[in-house]
């Protein structure tokens, strides 16, 4: 046993400047030692954040809008499915922008890990519905337009356009949902 080295610590007696968490001194909260990581552009609670809200709820408005405005969209039930996962994914994406705007407003930080974790599991529900919903329409337009050369009797251009509009929603989801799971897993 004493051949074996043991290790040694040296306490070094270092003196290190008080950091305090920004707006502490505002709110009557006293300083701490920990230092929060600032919030990254796109996550919930930030500038950002609620712009990419606010244009998802913008093309899946304007999807749903095109797709309701052809008259025999419920015939198919890829487009009704379209129509409702985009609903959906209006309603959600409204909300968080407007919880994004209070906090802004309020100036408060939206990193708590049970509000994290329910924007990132409602993101993951609604980037899927949607993601599914334009690919099944997808599949439906390519079905009707070059497979079937029924354009003439059909709004294939809608169909299209209110298509596309969800894949831009979804791909717009997408950062939503990495940046609140990001944040969360960071947590730890």
């Amino acid at each position: 046993m004493s051949n074996r080295s043991r290790p040694t610590v040296h306490p070094f007696d270092i003196q290190v400047p008080e950091l305090r968490v920004a707006g502490a001194a505002d709110n009557g909260v006293p300083p701490d030692d920990t230092v929060r990581m600032k919030d990254v552009q796109g996550m919930p609670g930030t500038l950002a954040g609620m712009a990419l809200r606010v244009f998802q709820f913008g093309f899946a408005a304007v999807a749903v809008a095109v797709m309701a405005a052809t008259s025999d969209f419920p015939s198919v039930t890829a487009f009704r499915y379209l129509v409702a996962a985009l609903s959906l994914q209006c309603l959600w994406s409204l909300s968080l922008a407007i919880v994004d705007l209070y906090a802004l407003l309020v100036k408060r930080s939206l990193r708590n890990s049970r509000v994290l974790a329910f924007f990132t599991i409602g993101d993951a529900i609604a980037s899927t519905l949607t993601f599914a919903a334009a690919c099944a329409s997808a599949g439906i337009t390519v079905l009707i337009g070059s497979d079937f050369n029924n354009c003439g009797q059909n709004h294939c251009a809608k169909f299209e356009t209110s298509t596309a509009m969800a894949f831009i929603s979804w791909f717009l989801v997408s950062p939503s949902f990495f940046l609140c799971f990001w944040s969360l897993a960071s947590r730890g």
